[in-house]
């Protein structure tokens, strides 16, 4: 049963992804991968939020925790599509675009993480 719900889960994910990545070549052009590192960071925004506030309670159905981070956040989120980016950066030589690009992906996503855990905290003070 679980496994529909991570089916779900990914059609939203899948489709959301797809839907920002042509607004944003739409608004930015293809010059820089803006659409792939808003995803990624927004993805991992929403894993920290919702790790933080619900995944360790009780609250929400184990299902829905599964399909929601596994199945929607996972299909978001891209990695593949972010390292054929840098490739293609480096490839045609735009080395500083494709640096600037890895290190806004790795130090942007820790850091939204943990924004999205400091926002969920029921406490709400931030850790």
């Amino acid at each position: 049963m679980v496994y529909w719900f991570v089916g779900m889960g990914g059609i939203i994910g899948s489709l959301l992804r797809y839907v920002l990545s042509l607004l944003a070549v739409n608004i930015w052009g293809e010059h820089f991968p803006i659409g792939t590192l808003l995803i990624n960071l927004t993805g991992a925004f929403l894993l920290g939020w919702f790790s933080s506030r619900f995944a360790h309670s009780k609250k929400l159905h184990p299902y829905f925790i599964t399909a929601f981070s596994t199945g929607v956040v996972g299909s978001y989120t891209t990695f593949s599509t972010f390292c054929l980016e840098t490739v293609r950066l480096f490839e045609a030589d735009d080395y500083f675009k494709g640096m600037i690009y890895v290190l806004l992906s790795l130090f942007g996503g820790l850091l939204f993480v943990k924004m999205g855990q400091n926002f969920g905290d029921e406490t709400g003070k931030a850790k």
